[in-house]
């Protein structure tokens, strides 16, 4: 099953199936970018499952990097599934977790319909879904 643009608390997201490639570095982020605006999404929900290993191993840089070419096309990303395991066995990549979630760019949630909700309260606070 192909990825897929769906709307989201009112937003266009492209959500990317679990059984998708790996997104392994800032190739497979420049791949997802340019799939998200060929559909005309502004966020990009991607399974946990699909980042490689070393995106929650934060001194590969692999996290930085992929985030950093979303921010720099004004994309969001969501990662959407339970990251408890690597954040249990890295304090570090837990309080990225939490900062991430923090901002309005990148954020880690358990799934599309908490996305959905986080979308649709950030849209109304901002008022652009009026």
């Amino acid at each position: 099953m192909p990825d897929t643009l769906r709307h989201l608390g009112g937003v266009p997201v492209l959500v990317c199936e679990p059984e998708g490639p790996v997104l392994r570095g800032e190739r497979e982020a420049l791949d997802l970018i340019g799939e998200a605006f060929g559909v005309g999404a502004e966020w990009v929900a991607v399974p946990a499952s699909r980042l490689g290993e070393d995106f929650f191993r934060l001194r590969t840089r692999v996290a930085g990097d992929v985030i950093q070419k979303f921010v720099n096309y004004r994309l969001g990303l969501a990662v959407l599934g339970d990251v408890t395991s690597h954040t249990n066995e890295s304090p570090a990549l837990r309080d990225f977790v939490y900062e991430s979630n923090r901002g309005a760019q990148t954020w880690f949630l358990l799934d599309a319909e908490s996305l959905a909700d986080r979308l649709a309260r950030t849209t109304a606070a901002d008022g652009s879904g009026d």
